[in-house]
């Protein structure tokens, strides 16, 4: 405890030199007071814009090194294969390469299910990708392949698409109806790879026209809700190979619950023996990967657990016959060698299209955040534009193959990169394991029971089981993020995933539109000797300026809040500028009224005058009944002599925000209220242009980098403000 106290008296100690340094540092500068058109006239701003048709030719111009770039960019192989280092990553991408290839046996098998499709098409879809994604793709440390949201978002489409009712056939032997699972796994299948080439198609697109920004719509709470929703579908739709049953496949909103309704009336039929299997290998899994955690130190690589489990099951189920003696349903045949390619089913893009644009938006999302990660601790770029390509080329050409929609493993890439793999060679070697795989072993699992591969997938869940935690930190630190966590988990339980997400996606804009539309209203004031303005009711020394209201809104002005922000302002003044012009055109028009009464009594008396044949007398008191319109009120106690719009947190104006700002001008002007706007960018400047914000009287001599400029400004042109209390220059 000394030791520890003695640490934090030196840290502080420490700290307290350099915040003590930092508050000797000064600086000074003195220049000019600077409107926006003195700053265009000092910096002299150019007028000349490149055209439109210049920006074409500049875009089409060809040249040698831009070619190579070009290439170089679609095909980043090309630029890193060259520049392998095996002396200082060979051996570690070959450990890798094959704990991961070891790890995509299991899963490829397990999440294969989950696509409603026969497992040695998850074999398939841990190959192909891999080596389209090693040719195209720039992260080089995520593992690409069978993801588990991925895969339950391809078996709703495909048990939609290909249900059992639509493949029944009678059997006289046992009198009854039974499913033709040759006919039936042939059309799921099919299903598959049209929904994966289609949105393979779609992230290529997206890919080409530079849409990459795409993924900035999917925040990190929507993702890890969504994620967390989604598992919950994959745990479900595992039940009944946990319990040997049957339940009916329902669609829509809602289904989710029809279906854990119809397996708890289904569980008196529970297969004892498939139950037993299960819960036997999660136990075995969750304590071997506790043993591998506790020895990761002293392990070069981890123990693989999931193959070794499937090996074991595999045996001990051929060797008990689990099949026959216990009905514990069993993989079934494994063809050995490669299919050959198949076009996809164009005729089912229609039918698929919604679901194929969800994939392609879920599983990119998931890549390029996991690319990012490992991109930021490693020091390299991931392209998203040609993380979208290389997605998209690894899906269609997938598609072609029979494989189904692929994305990046958490767990898979943790182990790629816990091993020591350092490029793509890794993800290629794993590829070449699963060939191995395919070629020679894969027909010895038959016997594998499909409640081993459950139990595999209910393991590999615990870590988004774990994200529920997201939801204390995030009431911690961002309720509005929080919010969306919850709604996006609630959503995606209720409904579809592909639905799910697209509520998702819509809730999150409204929460976006919400914060724009409630931000934080401030009066500033000066910071004592400085040029720095804050907030006067968040700081106990900083003053508000006297006869000058400086007025902030932490958010753009737009559309949205327009309506408010003149309100707001109106509140933090004090006095409401609609009432006081209001006041002020009832006196004009009261005093013209009074003016025609009068000149309607002039002209009755000169008639009068007239028929008499006399003059009529000259008003002996003309000054007294003179008619004067007073100009409103003046700047006083009451009103402040000038107004500062501080637009810096302001990053573009529409025209309604425009044509608030010019009626704020207009308005607070009419009762002899100077508007000065500050802190523009140069795009709101631009916007003001456009939207004919200038006129003849207000003009950019109104606009003012600072807050300060703005300040000194009126210091100088208005008679009544004390001198003392502003400096002329900056400190």
């Amino acid at each position: 405890m000394t030791s520890i106290g003695s640490e934090i008296n030196k840290t502080t100690l420490i700290g307290g030199r350099a915040m003590a340094e930092r508050r000797r540092v000064s600086y000074r500068i003195e220049r000019d007071v600077l409107d926006e058109l003195s700053v265009e006239e000092v910096a002299e701003k150019s007028d000349s814009k490149p055209s439109l048709s210049g920006k074409l030719r500049e875009s089409l111009r060809c040249s040698g090194p831009r070619v190579k770039r070009c290439v170089l960019g679609c095909i980043p192989v090309l630029y890193w294969l060259p520049r392998y280092s095996f002396r200082e990553w060979a051996a570690g991408d070959l450990v890798s390469g094959i704990s991961v290839g070891i790890m995509h046996l299991p899963q490829g098998m397990a999440y294969a299910l989950l696509a409603a499709v026969p497992p040695v098409f998850g074999l398939y879809s841990s190959f192909y990708p891999i080596l389209v994604y090693f040719i195209f793709g720039t992260s080089r440390h995520i593992s690409v392949g069978t993801y588990a949201v991925m895969s339950v978002m391809i078996g709703g489409v495909t048990e939609r698409l290909a249900p059992d009712s639509d493949f029944m056939l009678w059997n006289n032997e046992t009198n009854g109806s039974v499913v033709d699972m040759v006919s039936r796994d042939a059309e799921r299948v099919r299903v598959a790879a049209a929904v994966t080439c289609l949105s393979g198609l779609f992230q290529i697109l997206l890919g080409l026209v530079q849409f990459g920004f795409v993924v900035t719509y999917l925040s990190e709470p929507l993702i890890r809700g969504y994620t967390t929703g989604a598992a919950i579908h994959v745990i479900v739709s595992q039940l009944k190979y946990t319990f040997g049953i049957s339940p009916r496949r329902f669609s829509g909103p809602f289904s989710l619950l029809y279906t854990v309704v119809e397996i708890c009336s289904l569980l008196p039929k529970t297969n004892i023996g498939t139950l037993v299997v299960c819960a036997v290998s999660v136990i075995a899994l969750i304590a071997a990967k506790e043993v591998n955690t506790l020895l990761a130190r002293k392990l070069p690589v981890p123990i693989p657990v999931e193959l070794l489990t499937i090996v074991i099951a595999t045996v001990i189920s051929w060797q008990f016959n689990l099949y026959s003696q216990f009905g514990v349903e069993v993989v079934g045949e494994i063809p050995s060698g490669l299919q050959p390619p198949v076009l996809p089913t164009v005729s089912l893009f229609g039918e698929v299209i919604g679901d194929a644009f969800a994939l392609s938006v879920v599983g990119y999302g998931i890549a390029i955040s996991l690319g990012r990660i490992f991109a930021l601790k490693y020091g390299y770029k991931v392209d998203s534009n040609q993380e979208l390509v290389a997605l998209g080329l690894s899906n269609s050409i997938g598609g072609v193959f029979q494989c189904f929609a692929i994305s990046c493993s958490m767990s898979r890439t943790m182990v790629q990169e816990s091993t020591g793999g350092n490029t793509q060679v890794a993800s290629g070697l794993s590829a070449l394991v699963i060939l191995i795989i395919m070629l020679k072993i894969g027909e010895l699992f038959q016997q594998l029971p499909k409640a081993v591969l459950a139990a595999i997938i209910y393991v590999n869940l615990h870590g988004m089981m774990k994200q529920f935690m997201d939801v204390r930190l995030l009431w911690r630190s961002n309720r509005v993020d929080m919010v969306v966590w919850v709604a996006t988990f609630i959503l995606t339980v209720l409904l579809n995933p592909d639905m799910g997400l697209a509520a998702s996606i819509g809730f999150s804009m409204l929460t976006v539109i919400f914060r724009t539309q409630l931000p934080r209203y401030s009066i500033l004031g000066q910071v004592p000797g400085t040029d720095i303005y804050k907030p006067v009711e968040e700081y106990r020394l900083v003053k508000q300026i006297q006869g000058l209201v400086i007025f902030r809104s932490s958010a753009t002005l737009y559309f949205a809040n327009a309506e408010m922000y003149v309100d707001a302002l109106a509140e933090k003044t004090g006095f409401d500028i609609t009432k006081i012009l209001s006041l002020k055109k009832k006196k004009q028009a009261k005093q013209l009224r009074r003016e025609k009464r009068e000149a309607k009594k002039q002209r009755k008396q000169m008639k009068e005058a007239e028929r008499e044949g006399r003059e009529m007398e000259e008003p002996q008191n003309e000054q007294k009944n003179e008619a004067t319109v007073e100009e409103g009120p003046q700047p006083g106690p009451a009103l402040p002599s000038a107004i500062i719009l501080d637009l810096s947190p302001v990053n573009f104006l529409d025209t309604v925000g425009v044509k608030t700002l010019r009626n704020i001008c207009r308005d607070y002007g009419d009762v002899g209220i100077d508007v000065f706007l500050s802190g523009c960018q140069d795009c709101v400047v631009e916007h003001l242009e456009r939207g004919g914000f200038f006129s003849d009287k207000v003009t950019k001599a109104t606009i003012f980098s600072t807050v300060h400029d703005a300040v000194l400004h009126c210091q100088r042109d208005t008679s009544f403000l004390n001198t003392q209390e502003i400096a002329g220059t900056y400190f």
